[in-house]
């Protein structure tokens, strides 16, 4: 026996993958509400039967999105801290630099930053898009709070504030951040050299 997946489902996984992929484009382009079903399925070269096969509305589909979402950042980050903590610590750098490290691999990619500010915009209007939307991003959090406090313990360093702030402060800097620069059209290097200035100023308020 091998444990190679059946072609019928590869075939309804890339299926899904397609949808999911033409909906986050979709979605951060004119948001969940003008996005059709029917506008999603052109994009990925389905028909509205493929769609219903796999999702039972935009909304699930949207949610599946979030959740993709959320894990592949959420592996991303931890990624990163395994390889900052690899390193070494006490030798690996600036404090910033280490939390810079990790906050960016949640990338700077247009269509992130647009489909991340639609799903917060989304989860403010629907309560059941919230209750998903907090859940999907406990991951992140633990993630980064974790960094902080092994930050905190191999320098000897004190937080002024419990870690989970800590982590919401970087966290809403990072986000901010990223959606300014988006709205004036700042290039990737001049959002990044803003990015560290102003993660620079939190770490320094959060640490003794």
């Amino acid at each position: 026996m091998t444990d190679t997946a059946p072609a019928p489902s590869r075939r309804r996984e890339n299926t899904r993958t397609r949808l999911m992929d033409a909906a986050a484009e979709m979605f951060a382009e004119v948001g969940i509400e003008a996005a059709s079903v029917e506008a999603i399925c052109e994009r990925a070269g389905f028909t509205r039967g493929a769609f219903y096969s796999n999702f039972a509305s935009k909304e699930e589909l949207f949610l599946a999105l979030c959740a993709r979402s959320a894990q592949t950042t959420i592996a991303s980050v931890r990624a990163r801290v395994t390889s900052i903590e690899d390193r070494g610590l006490d030798g690996a750098g600036d404090v910033m630099q280490l939390v810079q490290e990790v906050l960016e691999a949640t990338g700077e990619d247009r269509l992130d930053v647009l489909l991340g500010a639609e799903t917060r915009l989304q989860a403010l209007r629907n309560p059941e898009f919230a209750e998903a939307y907090l859940t999907l991003n406990q991951g992140l959090g633990e993630s980064v709070t974790q960094l902080v406090r092994d930050i905190a313990d191999a320098r000897g360093l004190a937080l002024r504030v419990p870690a989970e702030v800590a982590t919401e402060l970087l966290l809403a800097v990072w986000i901010s951040t990223s959606e300014t620069a988006l709205l004036t059209n700042q290039a990737a290097t001049v959002s990044r050299v803003q990015l560290a200035e102003r993660l620079s100023q939190v770490v320094g308020l959060i640490l003794e």
